[in-house]
C-alpha cells in the first residue's frame, strides 16, 4: 500500500502496522490516565459533599468568619493575659517573699522565749529585720533596713540568724 499522506511527510516506507499498534498503545495511556483522574475528581467530590453537607455558601462564610472573630479573640486575651502576668510579676518582685524568725529569751529570766527576731525581704533581698524583745520591764520593739541582702548597723546574733533563714542561707532548726 502506498499513501501520498504518509510519503508528504517522509514515512512513506512505514508498515501501517506499527502506527496502529503505537496509535493503540497511546490510547490505553489516554484511558488509564482518565480513570485515574475520575478516581480522583470523585474522592475529592465526596469529600467536597461531606464538608458542605448542611451548609450553603452563605453559612459557610459565617462560620468561617466566627473561626477568624474567636481566633483575633483569642489572640487579645492571650495579650493582655501576657501584659497583667508581667505587671503582677514586677509587683511582686517588691513584696515580702522571704521570711525568717527566730524566737529566744532575751534575758534569760522570763521562760517561753518571748523575744523575737523576724526578717522580711523582697525577692532582691531589700525589707527589714524587726526585733521584739520582751523582759520584765516591758517590750522594746526595733527595725533595721536591709538593702540587698546587707544591714549598714550591726545585727544580733538572732537578727543575723532570721536574716539568713530568709535568703535561705541556713535552715531553721
Amino acid at each position: 500500500m502506498n499513501y501520498n499522506l504518509l510519503q508528504q511527510i517522509g514515512l512513506g516506507n512505514l508498515d501501517l502496522t506499527y502506527l496502529f499498534i503505537a496509535s493503540y498503545v497511546l490510547v490505553l495511556i489516554l484511558i488509564i490516565i482518565t480513570i485515574v483522574q475520575t478516581v480522583k475528581i470523585n474522592k475529592l467530590s465526596k469529600r467536597y459533599k461531606k464538608f458542605m453537607s448542611g451548609k450553603n455558601a452563605k453559612s459557610l462564610e459565617q462560620d468561617i468568619e466566627g473561626i477568624y472573630e474567636d481566633n483575633k479573640f483569642i489572640k487579645t486575651s492571650t495579650e493582655k493575659n501576657h501584659k497583667d502576668i508581667q505587671s503582677l510579676y514586677r509587683k511582686f518582685e517588691s513584696a515580702f517573699q522571704k521570711v525568717g524568725i527566730v524566737k529566744y529569751d532575751a534575758y534569760n529570766q522570763m521562760g517561753g522565749q518571748l523575744s523575737f527576731s523576724l526578717a522580711l525581704l523582697d525577692e532582691n533581698d531589700n525589707g527589714f529585720v524587726l526585733n521584739s524583745v520582751h523582759g520584765a520591764e516591758g517590750c522594746y520593739t526595733y527595725t533595721k533596713e536591709i538593702k540587698n541582702g546587707m544591714c549598714e548597723i550591726s545585727l544580733g546574733d538572732e537578727e543575723k540568724r532570721a536574716l539568713d533563714i530568709a535568703m535561705d542561707m541556713i535552715i531553721e532548726e
